[in-house]
């Protein structure tokens, strides 16, 4: 394992994927609930402010690294450890269901 940028360790896949959502799903602001919405065919899944945050850096350009270090730069009281943690959560359930690309 290297450290990434900012000193964090982490294994060879994480610090490569580059993860991007699918072709099928969309990130949408919904005025009626006013809130960031993931849809995709037949559903949608409401998503709180953090996980909009985390999936409009899913670009396919980032990797897991500098997605964390994004959110670090906008949250920084925020402990590494634990926005990596929540991001590989959310980022592993959303890939689960289909709805992210490497």
């Amino acid at each position: 394992m290297r450290p990434s940028s900012k000193g964090t360790r982490m294994s060879e896949p994480q610090e490569t994927w580059r993860p991007r959502l699918a072709a099928k799903a969309r990130l949408r602001w919904d005025k009626i609930e006013q809130q960031h919405m993931l849809m995709f065919p037949e559903a949608a899944l409401k998503l709180n402010a953090t996980a909009a945050e985390v999936l409009k850096l899913c670009d396919g350009e980032r990797t897991l690294a500098q997605i964390v270090d994004a959110l670090l730069d906008k949250f920084p009281s925020a402990e590494r450890q634990v926005v990596e943690d929540n991001v590989m959560q959310l980022l592993t359930r959303i890939r689960t269901r289909g709805l992210l690309e490497d």
